[in-house]
């Protein structure tokens, strides 16, 4: 079971299905890539893949039908148990009983884990409602282990005080390791091997050089690092944006920041340059008791800062804006 914190638009939604894909052994999708010579046996898994960002959660009940709606869906496939009461029973009863139908275990996606909980910050009573209903749902993940092949939850940020990361302790975070650093987003080599063949009239329709032309993109998307001493990686959005329309723009930025940021941001009366220069221990990655006091994980997690150096002695990483959109974008609010 793994669990992966990225930035909003930066390819989590993609990853999974991807992963769907790829479980449901659809191999055809996968022609001409490098999985399809390294998986030689492309079994069929069942999948569960639940979506929790196509929802408006302002209430405990708006959770409950969003959990409700899936967990019918897929009883469907595998029966009902009348005995199962509770959505984290029933949650744990579909695992099971899906696998021992196609005598598969099961894989489990869950995107966008945290979308409850952010959109309740500042409603502290509401947000522990929250916890506690997913504290027990994901639960379920645990008492079900032995009926599961792979399980992946993403979000934007990682909530300490959730069960699935004090509960589950067979879950392995991979937000911060190094190997995993270019899992989203777009590596350097990534634009050069597939984006490579449009810099030429991308570059003369600006009137600049190729070089000039890929210096100005790794200053305006490049410089994300989601662990020490790893290579930068490009905002994905922001650059195929800017592929498309051969024009520089903040279209990441122009998405909408979470109001709880600029929030943070006044309240605590944050300047500019000392946002952009802080130290941060490195053990505030383990997870956000509270945006109200965890500003700088709030602000990294959400990918408005990112790691710049590292002290390893010490284990304190240095942060700051990850590329002039940002830079930009955060002097704009203040």
């Amino acid at each position: 079971m793994f669990f992966l914190s990225r930035p909003r638009r930066f390819g989590k939604s993609l990853l999974l299905s991807t992963l769907e894909a790829y479980f449901e052994g659809k191999k055809e999708l996968f022609a001409g890539l490098a999985i399809e010579q390294l998986e030689k046996d492309w079994k069929q898994y069942p999948v569960l893949h639940l979506d929790l960002n196509t929802q408006e959660y302002n209430s405990v009940d708006s959770l409950k039908e969003k959990l409700n709606i899936a967990l019918t869906e897929w009883e469907k496939d595998c029966g009902v148990e009348p005995a199962e009461k509770s959505l984290a029973t029933r949650f744990e009863g579909i695992i099971k009983r899906t696998s021992r139908k196609m005598g598969q275990r099961v894989v489990i996606l869950i995107d966008e884990y945290d979308k409850p909980m952010l959109q309740a910050i500042g409603r502290p009573e509401l947000q522990e409602a929250y916890r506690s209903l997913l504290k027990s749902f994901y639960g379920a993940l645990k008492s079900a282990d032995g009926y599961i092949r792979f399980a992946m939850l993403t979000g934007v940020t990682k909530f300490s005080k959730v069960s699935v990361f004090s509960d589950l302790n067979n879950l392995e975070d991979i937000s911060f390791r190094r190997n995993y650093n270019e899992l989203c987003g777009i590596s350097e080599q990534e634009l050069q091997d597939n984006l490579g063949d449009e810099l030429p009239e991308f570059s003369r329709s600006l009137g600049l050089t190729e070089p000039e032309l890929c210096d100005k993109l790794r200053r305006y998307y490049d410089g994300y690092h989601f662990a020490p001493d790893t290579a930068g990686i490009y905002n994905p959005f922001s650059l195929l944006h800017t592929f498309k329309n051969r024009e520089f723009g903040s279209y990441w930025f122009a998405t909408g920041t979470p109001s709880y940021l600029v929030e943070l941001l006044k309240r605590n009366h944050y300047d500019l340059d000392r946002l952009a220069h802080e130290e941060f221990d490195v053990e505030m990655f383990g997870g956000v008791e509270s945006f109200d006091s965890d500003l700088f994980s709030a602000f990294y997690q959400n990918g408005y800062l990112t790691i710049k150096g590292y002290d390893p002695c010490f284990r304190i990483s240095q942060l700051g804006f990850p590329n002039l959109e940002i830079e930009k974008g955060i002097a704009g609010l203040l």
